[in-house]
């Protein structure tokens, strides 16, 4: 009420000089200056001034919040923290995941629902997290070994075929235009072109461009290639050369081969020079080391 006496005194001019000075020092003075000053110049025939102080003494006055520097700086600090975490979550989520073998290596992981996976040199994968346990989907290049943990389906696409399963053992192999599958344990569903077949433990299937190939029932619990061994059916020379290349993490460099023969055997793979050997007798082959990953095979027929 004394604010708003004040006020009326000095609109009216009868503020002593005394008590103007103090007034005109307060924080709110310029505002009724200018609201003085602006409403001297309006010419209205019928301008009521304290009609209009009236409804500004009445009106609310708004609270004027102010933030320090250090606040304006820790709100954006925490904005750009919420925003970098979601996207890092939603990547994590929605990203693709790739595994990779390196020519050489085997590489070994668990996907989200604790499946394990045995990933053979030279090989690829690529799977998504998210809605993992409803869509358990993933995309391979080359050959991995699978212990599926039990859940919905399992599938495995790959560039030549498609392998279902729900909860079993198996291995998938794609190079080139070859495609085989073996199953360890229950059952797996292979799709090949216009092709679906159904295949048990011990069972294998495979296909050489386009050609289905047949493979003898096995007893072994896991494949060959988990313990250096690489076992072929009815596989070319080129194809037995590309294997060993990956699995040695060399270049074996051919010269001179003529040879369509198919080889179905199984090569020891713990030492290149005795899996050369092998090859070499097999293929009537000369073996030369040129470096220390670089080796030449040559024909004898040819000499």
């Amino acid at each position: 009420m004394e604010e708003n006496y004040k006020l009326a005194k000095w609109l009216s001019g009868e503020m002593p000089e005394n008590e103007l000075a103090a007034f005109q020092a307060e924080p709110d003075f310029a505002l009724y200056d200018k609201i003085k000053k602006y409403s001297a110049e309006l010419e209205t025939p019928t301008f009521n001034e304290q009609l209009v102080l009236s409804k500004i003494l009445v009106s609310p006055k708004k609270e004027i919040k102010t933030i320090s520097l250090m606040q304006n700086w820790f709100f954006r600090i925490a904005a750009v923290l919420v925003i970098g975490l979601g996207l890092f979550f939603t990547f994590q989520n929605f990203a693709s995941y790739t595994e990779y073998a390196e020519n050489g290596v085997l590489n070994t992981f668990t996907l989200p629902d604790n499946s394990e996976v045995v990933l053979n040199s030279g090989s690829e994968i690529q799977y998504k997290k998210w809605n993992w346990d409803n869509n358990r989907a993933l995309n391979l290049e080359g050959e991995a070994y699978f212990k599926v943990a039990k859940g919905q389906k399992f599938e495995v696409n790959t560039p030549l075929g498609k392998v279902t399963v729900l909860g079993t053992q198996f291995n998938v192999k794609q190079r080139d235009n070859r495609f085989d599958v073996t199953c360890y344990e229950g059952k797996v569903k292979v799709n090949y072109k216009d092709q679906e077949l159904v295949i048990t433990k011990g069972m294998s299937i495979a296909f050489d461009n386009g050609k289905s190939i047949t493979i003898p029932e096995s007893t072994v619990q896991s494949p060959e290639w988990l313990n250096d061994e690489l076992v072929f059916y009815q596989e070319d020379l080129k194809s037995i050369v590309s294997e060993l290349e990956r699995h040695f993490n060399v270049s074996l460099v051919i010269k001179n081969i003529d040879n369509s023969q198919l080889f179905t055997g199984t090569i020891p793979a713990k030492n290149i020079a005795l899996s050369l050997e092998i090859l070499a007798t097999t293929y009537h082959l000369k073996s030369t080391q040129v470096s220390k990953n670089e080796y030449r095979l040559e024909s004898l027929d040819a000499q």
